[in-house]
C-alpha cells in the first residue's frame, strides 16, 4: 500500500508540472492515465480539445503534448526518477501519444541536467509584451541551440533577409485570417473575456493578451480581435525583435511530439537565462507555408514554430485545469 501512495502522489505531481506547458491557444489538449501495477504513466491525445480550422492535422496539437512530456520528464528527474520513454508506443492507437515506465528504485540513472530546468516550469510563462531593444548574447544563443539539439531538433536564428521572409509570412496569416470569417472560430472559441477570465481553467484570459500594439515589428498575435477589453491600452513593441525558429528533420507525429519536447527545453533554459518568450505558429499553420519559412541556405527541415525571445517582463500565469480533471489512476 505504501508503495501505491507513494507512486500515486509522485505521479500526481508529475503529471501537475506537466501541465504548466504551453500549447496552442492554451487549450491544454492532453490526457494522462497511471497503470499503477506496472507503474506506467500513459499520454494521450484529447481531440475534444482539437482545433480542426487552425491546426486540421493536429501538428499543434501534439507539439503541446510534446511540451507536456518534456516537463513531465524534467519532474521525474527533480524526483530522483530516471523513467523509460516510448513515442507512439500502439500503431494502432493514434491517440496514445508516449509511454513513460517509472523504475521501481530512485537515484539511478537520474538525468541531472534535466533536474536543474526544474525550478523554470513555473517560472516561465508567455509574454505578449514589448522587449528591450538589446541583443540576445552569443553564449545564450549557444545554449538554447545545444538544448534544441539535445532533443532532436534544431534551433536556428535567422539573418536579416530570412527574418524578413519569416515577418512576411506571418504578415499574410494575419491577412488570411481578416479575410475569411470563420478563421478566428478557434481563437474566439479558446478565448476568455470579462468575468469568465477570472474563472477560467483554460484558455487565454483577457489578462494574458498584452496590450495592443501600436507601432513596432514584434510578431505579437492579437488575441483580442475587433473585441473591447477594458484598460488594455497600446504601446510600442520592438523594431528589432528577436526570433528563432525550431526545425526537425521530418514532419510527422513523432517529429512533432519531438518538436514539443525540444521547444519546452529551450523555452526553460530561456527562462534560467532571464529571457522572456513568446511562441507563434500563425504562419505555419500551412504546411506549405512551413516549407517557405525554411532556412533558405540549406532549404532543409520542417519548422514547426517561430520564437520570439527578449528581455522584459514574462507576462502573467494563465489558468490550467486541476490534475484531477487530465489524470485517471487505476
Amino acid at each position: 500500500m505504501a508503495l501505491r501512495q507513494f507512486d500515486e502522489k509522485t505521479v500526481t505531481r508529475m503529471v501537475a508540472e506537466a501541465t504548466a506547458a504551453p500549447s496552442m491557444h492554451n487549450a491544454q489538449p492532453w490526457r494522462f492515465r497511471f497503470l499503477t501495477g506496472e507503474r506506467l504513466l500513459l499520454l494521450y491525445a484529447d481531440l475534444a480539445r482539437a482545433m480542426p480550422r487552425s491546426d486540421p492535422d493536429n501538428r499543434a496539437l501534439h507539439i503541446g503534448c510534446g511540451a507536456a512530456l518534456f516537463n513531465l520528464r524534467v519532474a521525474a528527474a527533480h524526483a530522483d526518477l530516471a523513467p523509460e520513454i516510448r513515442l507512439l508506443p500502439e500503431p494502432h492507437d493514434l491517440l496514445l501519444l508516449a509511454a513513460v515506465h517509472l523504475p521501481e528504485e530512485a537515484g539511478r540513472g537520474r538525468d541531472d541536467a534535466l533536474a536543474r530546468l526544474y525550478p523554470a516550469i513555473r517560472q516561465r510563462h508567455t509574454s505578449r509584451h514589448p522587449f528591450a531593444e538589446k541583443d540576445v548574447p552569443e553564449d545564450v544563443r549557444v545554449t538554447l541551440q545545444d538544448a534544441a539539439e539535445r532533443e532532436g531538433a534544431v534551433l536556428l536564428f535567422p539573418g536579416p533577409w530570412h527574418a524578413e521572409t519569416v515577418f512576411d509570412l506571418i504578415r499574410d496569416a494575419e491577412s488570411r485570417d481578416v479575410l475569411d470569417p470563420d478563421a478566428g472560430g478557434d481563437l474566439v472559441r479558446w478565448t476568455r473575456l470579462g468575468p469568465e477570465a477570472d474563472l477560467a481553467v483554460d484558455g487565454v484570459p483577457e489578462y494574458a493578451f498584452g496590450p495592443r500594439k501600436r507601432d513596432g515589428r514584434a510578431p505579437v498575435r492579437d488575441f483580442a480581435g475587433r473585441r473591447p477589453v477594458a484598460d488594455r491600452g497600446t504601446t510600442a513593441f520592438e523594431h528589432t525583435p528577436h526570433l528563432a525558429l525550431l526545425s526537425t528533420r521530418g514532419d510527422g507525429p513523432a517529429d512533432w511530439l519531438r518538436a514539443g519536447q525540444a521547444l519546452q527545453r529551450v523555452l526553460l533554459e530561456a527562462t534560467l537565462a532571464d529571457l522572456a518568450t513568446s511562441l507563434t505558429s500563425h504562419a505555419l499553420e500551412d504546411r506549405a507555408l512551413r516549407l517557405l519559412a525554411r532556412d533558405p541556405g540549406t532549404g532543409t527541415g520542417q519548422v514547426q514554430m517561430v520564437l520570439r525571445l527578449g528581455y522584459g517582463p514574462r507576462g502573467p500565469a494563465t489558468p490550467r485545469r486541476p490534475v484531477s480533471d487530465v489524470l485517471d489512476t487505476v
